[in-house]
């Protein structure tokens, strides 16, 4: 049976900062990426086999061993990205409600996909659409590499449901999608009647949103074979500093 799957509406990437502005969210195609990094696609394939080996995730609350992750952080200053001391991933509550509330500490993304020349320029890329929409400043970024996969059945890229992650900008770039179906993109305004869906299926498309403006979730996905999987790299901007506990802040 064939289920049909809506695509996203794409964006010419000079028009990524109004887009997000306007409608809180927008979307590169492969094509508009590469051209809004100037770079080939072939140098982000280079980043690919980071997925291949990502630890399981296991703080995840329903029990799941659906979810496979790597986490570090970044601050972006204009032309500079520097790697922060690996530190824990923190959300309050009141964005996570399942795993809100805890200090989660991942393994590191390695070495050799940050010292790929085209990571920095996309954490550099996206942080200059974030100042342009609110003034040049520093950018707080949190990266997430995740392996979704359908080994044991259904995977859920967001066991939370819908939410905000408490960051000015969220940042979502598909890298594989394999053997499945689901894995829709749903977004809602936060303080509004109006959403979208639609689903991201070409690898190295690029999401955008203003997390202060809406809310998203990704649907599960299952599988159409052996193998199914759902690769993506999360990056969220957040100026003022990290999240942290309210005993640290």
């Amino acid at each position: 049976m064939t289920i049909a799957t809506l695509a996203p509406t794409y964006i010419a990437p000079e028009h990524l900062a109004e887009a997000v502005k306007s409608h809180y969210f927008g979307v590169l195609n492969p094509a508009g990426l590469a051209s809004f990094l100037e770079y080939p696609l072939s140098a982000l394939e280079s980043l690919k086999a980071g997925w291949d080996d990502l630890p399981l995730d296991n703080f995840l609350k329903d029990g799941g061993r659906y979810r496979r992750r790597r986490h570090s952080c970044f601050v972006v200053e204009q032309d500079t990205v520097t790697q922060i001391l690996h530190r824990a991933h923190y959300q309050p509550l009141e964005y996570n409600a399942l795993h809100g509330g805890m200090l989660r500490l991942f393994a590191p993304i390695e070495n050799y996909t940050v010292a790929q020349p085209v990571w920095s320029e996309l954490l550099r890329s996206i942080a200059s659409v974030c100042s342009a929409l609110k003034g040049e400043r520093p950018w707080y970024v949190e990266a997430h590499q995740f392996r979704i996969d359908t080994r044991n059945g259904i995977g859920r890229p967001t066991p939370e449901g819908a939410h905000r992650d408490g960051v000015d900008f969220v940042a979502i770039l598909l890298v594989a999608r394999e053997h499945v179906i689901g894995g829709e993109s749903r977004i809602f305004e936060a303080e509004g009647r109006h959403g979208q869906r639609f689903t991201l299926s070409e690898p190295w498309t690029l999401l955008l949103l203003d997390d202060q403006r809406v809310i998203h979730e990704s649907t599960p996905i299952q599988p159409t074979a052996e193998g199914g999987l759902r690769d993506t790299l999360v990056l969220t901007f957040r100026s003022g500093g990290f999240l942290e506990p309210p005993n640290q802040q």
